[in-house]
């Protein structure tokens, strides 16, 4: 029989000429294991997903229990199944008051989709503004609404009525009309960089959407579930959406979305028409165990108020001529490089020394930090060593 990497090339659509390739055959707390019994101290987490690390066993009980119950048994809204009511209540519990309805998806980007839905239905406009370099996902809809040309363009036409103004650019708000159904930002804007919102400004973005009649929508599918140091990023910026997008980081390891919004937004899905919004394995029973189990254990630990100390010591530790700054917040972290050149040596060279980081999609430059919350302070030290080992050996 062929081998797997043959296989893999083979029979599995790829997404890029040159995929990393790794062939993991096992993966524990922050380490992942190679077919030739290599290990890998992961910085990346399934790209910000795997919040407790990899294989967190209060996780995996929660998986087994529901699998000795039962696993798929209807479309999404239809019976009453304990782990995803339980779910619902619990972000409910820990999220302003008028983010107390959710609804859950497959995937971040179907959660994209869904929000845009109900801001179209809610205001009864079709307009919708995004910010340049943003990326909420690659199905349509969120494509629609992907800043970036060069991703997008081989897939036009794309859904009309998308105009796009500048993050963090406050006479952009202007843009914002009463033909306007709702305005989505990142809460840090990944792709780009991990920008983070200048003090206020998500706050003059909320002020505007409400003189207007528009709804803003943020996406935490990255930031959100304690990465930045509070349980999502807007908590820091005196402000809410109206509709919160989240998923990666909630599902402890598993596929997971959810748009959030009030009870009395949400109610638009079900009636007039009814079905407004359907999915037939959202909400499943075992990844909504999954979910529960993970964001109660971050919750009732002190891995949030860690992640900003785990910051410091990064940056502190990350100091090198060729790294030209450090952007972002808590475990949300990328280091811009001097050039694209370097920050690929220096993927490609931790790779090879066992330690795994990543890209980012629209900046070059940059070389991702995203590792699980659980990360310790003597594995910071030892990817940081190696990082900056690594830096000095290259010669760009």
């Amino acid at each position: 029989m062929a081998s797997l990497a043959s296989l893999f090339k083979d029979f599995q659509a790829q997404t890029t000429p040159y995929p990393m390739g790794l062939e993991i055959v096992r993966a524990k707390g922050c380490y992942l294991y190679d077919s030739n019994k290599k290990k890998y101290l992961d910085l990346v987490a399934g790209v910000s997903a795997c919040s407790l690390g990899h294989r967190h066993p209060t996780v995996v009980r929660a998986i087994k229990r529901q699998l000795g119950k039962y696993l798929h048994v209807m479309v999404y809204g239809e019976f009453i199944q304990k782990e995803p009511v339980l779910l619902a209540k619990l972000l409910a519990d820990h999220l302003p008051q008028q983010l107390n309805t959710t609804y859950l998806t497959n995937s971040g980007t179907e959660a994209i989709e869904g929000a845009l839905k109900l801001a179209k239905r809610v205001t009864g406009r079709a307009e919708i503004i995004a910010a340049r370099k943003a990326y909420h996902g690659n199905t349509m809809g969120a494509m629609s609404v992907m800043g970036y040309e060069l991703r997008k363009s081989a897939y036009r036409p794309l859904i009309p009525g998308t105009r796009f103004i500048n993050f963090n650019h406050h006479e952009d708000l202007k843009n914002i009309t009463s033909q306007t159904a709702a305005v989505i930002l990142e809460t840090i804007q990944g792709g780009a960089g991990f920008i983070v919102p200048e003090k206020g400004y998500l706050k003059k973005v909320k002020k505007r959407c409400e003189e207007v009649g528009a709804m803003l929508i943020l996406d935490e599918i990255q930031p959100g579930i304690g990465r930045t140091g509070k349980l999502f990023a807007f908590m820091d910026h005196d402000t809410a959406p109206d509709i919160l997008v989240i998923g990666k980081g909630l599902g402890g390891g598993l596929p997971v979305g959810a748009f959030i919004a009030d009870q009395k937004h949400m109610a638009q899905l079900k009636q007039a028409p009814s079905l407004g919004h359907i999915t037939t394995f959202g909400g499943n029973p075992v990844i909504a165990a999954a979910c529960r189990a993970t964001l109660d254990t971050i919750l009732n630990s002190n891995l949030i108020s860690a992640t900003l100390e785990k910051e410091k010591l990064f940056r502190n530790l990350l100091v090198h001529p060729k790294i030209k700054t450090i952007r972002g917040k808590g475990l949300m972290l990328a280091l811009i490089m001097e050039d694209a050149k370097t920050a690929q040596t220096v993927v490609k060279k931790c790779l090879q020394e066992g330690v795994l980081l990543f890209f980012l999609l629209f900046e070059p430059n940059a070389v991702r930090i995203s590792p699980p919350l659980t990360i310790s302070e003597k594995q910071i030290k030892k990817a940081c060593k190696t990082i900056i080992k690594v830096l000095n050996q290259t010669e760009c």
